[in-house]
């Protein structure tokens, strides 16, 4: 009788569970890239193109204005209502906003004296000029963040004074992303200028004081005669024509509130 032989092959089921384990993990790694390519993209959507989309319709929206104000008198001035602009945004007081203390979006008796007239379709009434920083940018009434604050604009707090008026003419605006006109800010010194342009009229104001950290509640920093109620050393004792300016910071976060304040130039 012949004997029979049997040959074993071992390892083919190591090698089937190791080039399956070798396919989970190259899937893995093509998931990874393609997740860290998608986030790239959005930053770089977020941080680069929306300023450039941001800032160009700003640009254009300035230059519309004042090819306006060019073609037509100063109309007198209009009386406005405590409820003129938005709300939410990047202000003090705007409920999760991220340019500004929150707790209300208003600070009480401080209504504006009158609305300069706004260009036809479009929210932005004023001009802001800051020459240490070479910005120039609209200025439209609220602090709403998609109508106003996400276009590069700068938004005028609802129920804080008119420009040149007295009380507080408080602005808020973007740190970084969507135009980030308020981004250097942090630089401004005193003496700088701070001008408003407003259909034939110009409001010149002169940086006074600055606070480099508060919290996002801290709307005494808008309020009529400016002080902050966080830091009760910083801001101003009396009456009289001011203008604010707030933004986020540190930069790329909405941790805290930058402001800066100036007074009208006699």
């Amino acid at each position: 009788m012949r004997d029979h032989v049997r040959v074993v092959v071992q390892g083919r089921g190591r090698r089937g569970r190791g080039a399956g384990l070798a396919r989970v993990l190259w899937a893995a790694a093509e998931l990874t890239v393609t997740v860290g390519v998608v986030v790239l993209l959005l930053v770089v959507h977020q941080v680069w193109w929306t300023n450039r989309q941001a800032a160009a319709a700003a640009r254009e929206e300035v230059q519309e204005l004042e090819s306006q104000w060019a073609a037509a008198p100063a109309p007198a001035p209009a009386p406005v209502s405590e409820d003129a602009g938005g709300g939410g945004g990047e202000e003090l007081g705007g409920g999760g906003s991220s340019e500004v203390p929150s707790g209300g979006g208003r600070t009480a008796g401080a209504v504006p004296r009158e609305a300069p007239a706004r260009a036809a379709g479009s929210d932005a009434y004023a001009v802001l000029r800051v020459p240490r920083l070479g910005l120039v940018v609209p200025v439209a009434q609220g602090i709403d963040k998609r109508g106003v604050l996400d276009k590069g604009y700068v938004g005028h707090y609802p129920g804080t004074a008119a420009p040149g008026a007295r009380g507080n003419f408080a602005l808020a605006g973007h740190r970084n992303t969507h135009g980030e006109p308020f981004r250097y800010v942090n630089r401004l010194r005193a003496g700088d200028e701070l001008i408003v342009d407003v259909r034939g009229r110009r409001f010149v104001y002169v940086v006074g004081k600055t606070l480099a950290q508060t919290t996002e509640r801290d709307t005494g920093v808008i309020a009529p005669v400016p002080r902050s109620v966080v830091r009760p050393d910083a801001g101003y004792g009396e009456p009289g024509s001011y203008i604010t300016l707030t933004t986020c910071t540190p930069e790329y976060s909405s941790r805290y509130r930058l402001v800066v304040w100036g007074t009208l130039k006699r």
